[in-house]
């Protein structure tokens, strides 16, 4: 019997399954390591970012997997932004990371209630007051106005509202924010 990676979740409680983080982590050690180099796709920051894995009792640890798997992006960032840099020089590199900051910015400037499209009036989305106030922080970050970490973004949570914004909408704008930063870091 091998010893988990993770704790399991607590009695009650639904953790993530077993074999799919640990096939991931499997796969995402030899991307690191590059045994993988004949593959296709490679593994990147962004795939781990938006990794996901289905929830079962008797799972691993929610908070402990997705602590591994932000330790996980950060390395794959920083050898993406090194490998980048060798090549194409770090001036390239820091001229996309402004760009797509730029474009963060511009989607940010749109007025209070207008910044994503919204959910279906009886679905559940995220709370617009909410994403607003969290997107006035992340374009003073972007404009030196104010602090803000990668963990800030990874971790904001924002209420349910029916007819809010649409999260899958929000969600890929905080994984861009996230990519920038991990970029010029």
């Amino acid at each position: 019997m091998t010893t988990p990676s993770f704790p399991m979740s607590k009695r009650g409680a639904r953790g993530y399954r077993v074999a799919e983080v640990d096939r991931f982590l499997t796969a995402a050690r030899a991307a690191f390591d590059g045994d993988d180099a004949d593959a296709d796709d490679p593994l990147t920051s962004a795939d781990i970012r938006t990794t996901s894995f289905r929830l079962r009792r008797k799972g691993y640890s929610v908070p402990h997997v997705d602590a591994a798997l932000e330790r996980l992006e950060d390395a794959f960032a920083l050898r993406e932004r090194e490998g980048a840099q060798a090549l194409e020089g770090p001036d390239a590199w820091l001229g996309e990371a402004r760009d797509s900051a730029q474009v963060i910015l511009d989607r940010l400037s749109a007025p209070d209630g207008e910044r994503f499209d919204r959910a279906a009036r009886l679905k559940l989305g995220y709370s617009v007051e909410d994403v607003d106030a969290f997107a006035a922080a992340v374009a003073d970050y972007f404009q030196g106005r104010r602090g803000l970490t990668v963990a800030e973004v990874r971790q904001v949570a924002f209420r349910p509202q029916r007819g809010g914004y649409r999260d899958t909408d929000v969600d890929a704008l905080l994984g861009d924010v996230v990519a920038v930063m991990l970029a010029v870091r």
